[in-house]
């Protein structure tokens, strides 16, 4: 970039990035001392957050954060400090880059959201509150990097205030609010009403400010500057039509920003601890050179620990995600679950099911029904059998009806285990067929969403493990050494430090990254 902006700072021309996320699960040390005590985690997000924000800090921006204040996750309590330690507790708040929004209904809390839409409200309002009425004035940040609807007004705000916004869409969830209810939490929406999304074109503030509710999700991308989805492939899907989930009013607006050359797809990637090589979690560490044998230390640990039959050369299917049957394609594998097991149970086949959702009592039924207590097992969500499970595992199941991006299938591959998946959103970018002679390709991909084109996925996946020992070796030590190179936040940052130059129309950091 040869065009040089000065930043909203007086005497300095380095610009300031203020990422503001309702979640997260770390921080750089180096960015406060209190980094290491934050962890908030409800999905995904927490994860790229975390990695996004360390790649920058890595990479030397000048990064801020903007979070809750979740005092009993982040596990402080100022009341049981002494006097010195508060003194310099409260330094730290305001000599770090770490900013965190304070309101009561953040303090108490057990998890970030409770699955409750007046607490979310509630929550979404606060947090925003907090970092538009004090710690964007604090910060003044020379652009700012939004997350989903519980920050979709900021960037309607932002742009009241001239800082050019990013607005980052994870999932398609969304609230509405009327200007009266979003005022009545704190925040002067009468300033910035004219860039916000309403349900209907508002006449003016007076006449909406009661009965015209503002769309939150659709509110953010149509202030921001730039948007991005988490995957190219789903923003395509969004902007065509394929998904008749997506609301109108949001769709709109994807396809505003898309035409006029302001979105893109940027494609997550697994958390770095999830790599077989430091997991503390696994019965035996590896690499891509050490898969063989380490996978079959780690399956036997696994098949012990939840009651498979103990077999280090069977194959082991794994489901490491929600059971969720509207989005993830649960209702698929318990409909031939029956099926797979029999058809394959000469060659000794097992699923393992590590996830909590509505189908899982479903599941539990046709085990029980079955008597298949040694080939299926299902266990609710628990981070260190999933992990275990992932090293174990020669395969994992992701039959997805859509997928704004998903780390499952990525996080697999670091692990040696190949992806079965469905051909749509963040698993047509991340999973490619793998070729007969096993020399490219890291999965299996269907493309119906139906009973018939997950058994087939399978099918292809037994078929690959019919091959010989030494050729199986030789295909996933590729796959995972390719996974890394290719599924990782440095290449991820990149490509937002990209946008960011692009918005700012200057370097954000001195060197190449």
């Amino acid at each position: 970039m040869e065009k040089t902006v000065k930043s909203h700072r007086k005497g300095t021309t380095s610009p300031r990035v203020l990422v503001v996320t309702p979640e997260i699960t770390y921080l750089p040390d180096g960015m406060g001392n209190m980094a290491h005590y934050l962890h908030a985690k409800a999905g995904g997000m927490a994860d790229v957050s975390a990695s996004l924000v360390s790649a920058l800090y890595r990479a030397g921006a000048d990064v801020h954060v903007a979070l809750p204040h979740y005092r009993k996750m982040f596990h402080i309590d100022v009341g049981q400090l002494i006097s010195d330690e508060l003194r310099v507790f409260m330094s730290s708040l305001h000599n770090s880059r770490i900013h965190l929004a304070e309101d009561r209904i953040f303090y108490y809390r057990d998890s970030v959201y409770s699955g409750y839409n007046d607490d979310s409200f509630l929550q979404a309002m606060a947090f925003q509150r907090e970092v538009i009425n004090n710690i964007i004035p604090v910060v003044k940040p020379d652009l700012i990097h939004c997350n989903d609807w519980m920050t979709g007004l900021i960037p309607a705000a932002a742009r009241r205030m001239g800082i050019p916004c990013l607005f980052t869409v994870h999932n398609i969830h969304t609230q509405r609010a009327t200007l009266a209810q979003i005022e009545d939490r704190g925040i002067d929406a009468a300033s910035f009403w004219n860039n916000l999304y309403f349900s209907r074109p508002p006449y003016n503030y007076e006449e909406s400010r009661n009965n015209n509710p503002v769309d939150m999700m659709a509110s953010g991308i149509f202030a921001a500057h730039f948007i991005n989805t988490v995957s190219p492939t789903f923003l395509r899907e969004m902007v065509n039509g394929y998904h008749d989930f997506v609301p109108q009013g949001i769709r709109s607006e994807i396809i505003g920003k898309y035409n006029a050359g302001c979105a893109s797809g940027i494609l997550n990637s697994p958390d770095p601890a999830c790599d077989p090589e430091i997991d503390p979690y696994l019965e035996v560490k590896y690499d891509a050179d050490s898969h063989l044998h380490a996978k079959q230390i780690n399956k036997i640990a696994f098949q012990a620990r939840t009651g498979l039959a103990v077999d280090q050369n069977a194959p082991l299917f794994f489901w490491p995600h929600r059971l969720d049957p509207i989005q993830k394609g649960c209702s698929l594998l318990s409909d031939i679950l029956y099926q797979v097991v029999s058809k394959y149970y000469d060659k000794k086949l097992q699923i393992a099911i590590v996830a909590d959702g509505s189908y899982q009592p479903i599941f539990r039924d046709i085990v029980a029904f079955h008597n298949f207590y040694d080939r299926v097992t299902v266990c609710g969500f628990d981070e260190k059998l999933s992990r275990l499970a992932f090293a174990a595992s020669d395969f994992m199941l992701m039959p997805s009806r859509f997928e704004p991006c998903g780390l499952p299938q990525m996080t697999c591959q670091y692990y040696g285990s190949l992806p079965v998946a469905r051909d749509t959103g963040g698993l047509h970018d991340s999973v490619e067929e793998l070729s007969s002679d096993g020399s490219s390709g890291n999965g299996f991909l269907f493309a119906d969403y139906d009973d018939g084109g997950l058994m087939w996925g399978i099918d292809s996946a037994m078929r690959f493990f019919d091959k010989p020992e030494s050729f199986r070796q030789a295909v996933v030590a590729r796959v995972m050494r390719s996974a890394k190179k290719r599924f990782n936040y440095d290449v991820t940052a990149r490509q937002y430090i990209e946008i960011y130059e692009s918005m700012l129309a200057r370097p954000l950091v001195r060197n190449d990254f």
